[in-house]
């Protein structure tokens, strides 16, 4: 039952009750004893507002509507003493005035029916249709019968599902607050406080990210007066101090009107009073407050191009305060608010703020993703039920990328506590950014996000692995806070049971990014063999000397593989620039001194021999023989890595692991926060070598390890 209907004496719902005969009580709407002249004009007053938007519309429906949820909540009380049908009529008149379709008004007309009195769900479809009866669902509190202290977040959580689909359920769950905030004086005080706080935390920041500023503002203002009861008494005093002054912004928007007829540009120059919550802030900015904070300028034009020429003719004709110009029409919030915010000198030195947009701009900023209409397509199939293109945001704008993201970690959050704190803090980011990836697709993450983020919101569960980035083609660390038009690459490790570290949780934002994290640690208490031992902001090793102890693991050197060429009698050495093993394909070349040296085929040294025309000696390797002391194989290995603690010791334990001696070992200044070691290693057997790269590119923050192509600094 919704928090303002009241039914003394009436018994609880059961399931499985009787269906109710629609049009007997149709008719005892329309003919029945109970007088209805309490509410004549009920209905009138909705369809007058509709039709203001929709000249057209077909009001049968909406009659119907009203005439099914009168009857049904006939007896029932608010607990401000009037009608509760007076309470969706409200409802539905907020959303007509926002400009809203029909079926939204049907649906909201209907929409505590099923809640609060005995028409079923079935019911509403038969008589209405799926659409409304998926709208009247979608707002349908849980019963706290079968949830508890759980109904209330799987009630939001319900809703926001439903919301993913139609996004017409939360502009009626909006309107449905709004009209409760304004009637909740009728309420204990710390019932009112937990409405308020819920509003705030949830509700408001809902409204700002469909953009439905008219109902946001009128919020924030409710939710002021509750939990702020003297800031809000000291605001309202304030403007009230003001309002009997002359008003300069009035001077302004005169000689902006003149401005612009002077310039032949038709546009409408209207003030803007500020909302309380507006006015406060501003005082807390700038302390005293000037007769120009009061409001701000609206100029109201019929094309985009006439936005920019009222622009430079205000930047031409007043001093503006540059500092205070934002272009929202080129760059588009994430909540499709699109306008030109500027600042100029009035005549008498007053500074105002001017906002410039269209009237369909105008008309998406106060309704926001209400005043798009029905998301439906023509051929009845819903816009966010299309295919989507390969960045993952959706084509469909009442089913904006931060909605998607939120139904994607909703479903990880099994728990209800950590589904309502989570989407608190979700909600409470207010500013997104869009980033770039490499394949030409784009990730929208809140403000302050960093590589972290961004791993999950690309890879899911398979950023456990993530164990660095290239931002704008530079290295970075997974802590790395990314900006707006950052282009940013992921580098995953191969190792399938790599994990993320503790730390991580310091740099992650994003809700899918904290929960996939919290869920994995949670699940490996112990940690594992992975780049969660890897902090993704820990200092670099500094580079060792060859003989370090680290480096002298292995057993001794034993004798090299030998290698017949076609020059009988020539002395033979393997190339120190690309260290080539069996079974490498190789090539030799005579040196001074008659000398043959061996080559890996792909080799760059080879491809310079050829192009100065230095001529190939064949080269083959030879069998090897049935001695014991059996050769070693010598290679040089080079591996790109992340700097951190001990890095250095899990690379020699993963080579010692793999029976490989280490000859030399070489560790690069840090460069970029990148470090490149250089290892000359001898195996037991060449047919190791895929493992023992295969182990190095296992070790925590190694991104890479490659067979040298260039002399190596040690060979």
């Amino acid at each position: 039952m919704s928090a303002e209907a009241t039914n003394p004496g009436a018994p609880l719902r059961k399931r499985g009750r009787p269906r109710i005969d629609l049009r007997r009580l149709g008719r005892v709407a329309l003919l029945g004893p109970v007088s209805r002249d309490r509410l004549p004009d009920a209905i009138g007053h909705v369809a007058e507002a509709h039709r203001a938007h929709y000249p057209d519309a077909d009001l049968a429906i909406l009659r119907k509507a009203y005439v099914l949820a009168e009857t049904s909540h006939r007896g029932q009380m608010r607990k401000s003493g009037e009608p509760y049908i007076t309470h969706p009529l409200a409802v539905t008149l907020i959303l007509a005035e926002l400009g809203a379709e029909t079926t939204t008004l049907t649906a909201s007309l209907l929409h505590d029916t099923v809640e609060d009195t005995e028409v079923t769900l079935d019911q509403v479809r038969d008589e209405f249709g799926d659409e409304v009866c998926y709208l009247v669902d979608g707002v349908t509190k849980l019963e706290k019968v079968d949830y508890g202290a759980a109904a209330e977040p799987e009630t939001f959580r319900k809703m926001l599902v439903a919301t993913g689909n139609d996004v017409r359920v939360m502009s009626i769950k909006l309107a449905d607050r709004l009209h409760n905030m304004r009637t909740l004086g009728v309420m204990r005080p710390e019932k009112q406080a937990r409405i308020a706080k819920v509003t705030r935390d949830v509700l408001i920041p809902l409204a700002e990210r469909l953009g439905v500023q008219a109902l946001k503002t009128e919020l924030e203002d409710l939710v002021f007066a509750i939990l702020h009861p003297d800031e809000y008494e000291r605001t309202q005093a304030l403007i009230t101090s003001w309002s009997g002054a002359q008003d300069p912004l009035t001077d302004i928007a005169d000689s902006v009107r003149a401005t612009l007829r002077d310039a032949g540009i038709s546009a409408e120059v209207l003030i803007r009073p500020r909302h309380f919550v507006s006015v406060h802030r501003v005082r807390i900015k700038r302390g005293e407050m000037r007769g120009t904070d009061f409001g701000r300028l609206l100029v109201l034009v019929g094309e985009d191009a006439d936005c920019y020429a009222v622009l430079g003719e205000l930047h031409t004709c007043f001093t503006p305060v540059i500092s205070e110009f934002k272009d929202f029409i080129a760059a588009p919030k994430f909540n499709l608010y699109q306008s030109l915010h500027t600042a100029v000198v009035g005549p008498e030195g007053a500074v105002a703020e001017v906002l410039i947009r269209t009237h369909r701009m105008h008309k998406v900023a106060e309704a926001g993703v209400v005043a798009l209409g029905n998301p439906y397509t023509q051929d009845g199939t819903t816009a966010a039920h299309q295919a989507e293109p390969a960045d993952g945001e959706r084509a469909d704008p009442t089913r904006p990328g931060w909605l998607s993201r939120l139904l994607d970690w909703q479903e990880a959050a099994t728990d209800s506590d950590q589904f309502w704190a989570t989407l608190r803090a979700d909600l409470a980011q207010d500013r997104e950014i869009t980033v770039f990836r490499t394949d030409g697709g784009t990730l929208g993450l809140p403000a302050g996000a960093s590589c972290v983020d961004a791993a999950y919101a690309q890879y899911a569960d398979e950023a456990h692995g993530c164990i660095g980035a290239r931002v704008n083609g530079r290295l970075a660390t997974l802590s790395t806070v990314l900006n707006d038009g950052d282009t940013v690459q992921l580098l995953l490790a191969q190792d399938a049971s790599s994990g993320p570290s503790p730390e991580w949780l310091d740099h992650a934002r994003t809700p899918a990014a904290r929960i996939a994290i919290s869920a994995w640690l949670d699940a490996h208490p112990d940690g594992a063999q992975g780049p969660h031992k890897s902090r993704p902001d820990a200092p670099r090793p500094q580079a060792q000397p060859a003989d370090d102890p680290s480096g002298s693991r292995g057993r001794p050197a034993g004798r090299a593989p030998t290698v017949a060429v076609d020059t009988p009698g020539a002395p033979v050495r393997l190339a120190g620039c690309c260290t080539p093993v069996p079974p490498d394909g190789i090539v030799g070349f005579t040196v001074r001194g008659g000398s043959v040296t061996v080559h890996r085929e792909e080799c760059p040294a080879v491809a310079r021999m050829r192009a100065i025309g230095r001529a190939a000696v064949g080269a083959r390797w030879n069998a090897p023989d049935d001695r014991s002391d059996t050769p070693d194989y010598r290679v040089t290995l080079v591996a790109e890595s992340f700097g951190r603690p001990r890095l250095l010791a899990d690379l020699t334990e993963a080579i010692a692991t793999a029976e490989a001696a280490i000859v030399s070992a070489t560790v690069e200044p840090p460069s970029e926060q990148r470090v490149r070691h250089t290892y000359t290693l001898q195996l037991p057997d060449a047919a190791g070598l895929p493992g023992l790269m295969r182990a190095m590119r296992d070790v925590p923050g190694v991104y890479d390890v490659s067979r040298a192509q260039q002399p190596a600094a040690t060979a």
